[in-house]
C-alpha cells in the first residue's frame, strides 16, 4: 500500500482541526480509494481511515498502522494502548502517548 500525501489539497479540512481540536500537526494521504488523516497532539495521535466507496479490509488498517506507528519512537506508545474503532468504511486509530513526567520546580 503507497500512501500519497495531499495534505495541500485538504487545507480548509487542516485549518479547521488545527483550530478546533488540541492538534498540533495534520496530515492528509490517500491510498487509492481511502482517504487517511493523521493528526498529533501532545497527549494522543489520531489515525482515521475513510472509504467512500468500499470497506476497509482488516490487512489495510493493519498496514496504516504499522506506517505510522514506525515514524513514532517506541517509548512514544505503549501497543496495548492502542485502540481501534472499526465500521466498514470508517476506522479510527487512537495512540496514546505516553505522560510526560513533570518536576516539580520551585520558583522564586
Amino acid at each position: 500500500m503507497r500512501l500519497i500525501n495531499v495534505t495541500n489539497s485538504y487545507s480548509r479540512l487542516v485549518l479547521q482541526q488545527l483550530e478546533n481540536t488540541d492538534a498540533e500537526l495534520v496530515k492528509v494521504y490517500t491510498s487509492g480509494s481511502i482517504t487517511i488523516i493523521y493528526t498529533a497532539a501532545p497527549l494522543h495521535n489520531e489515525i482515521v481511515m475513510v472509504s467512500k466507496k468500499r470497506a476497509i479490509k482488516p490487512e489495510e488498517i493493519n498496514e496504516v498502522k504499522a506506517y505510522f506507528l514506525d515514524k513514532l519512537s517506541e517509548s512514544e506508545y505503549i501497543e496495548e494502548n492502542i485502540s481501534i474503532i472499526e465500521s466498514p468504511s470508517l476506522v479510527e486509530i487512537s495512540i496514546p502517548k505516553h505522560p510526560k513526567e513533570r518536576k516539580n520546580r520551585a520558583y522564586g
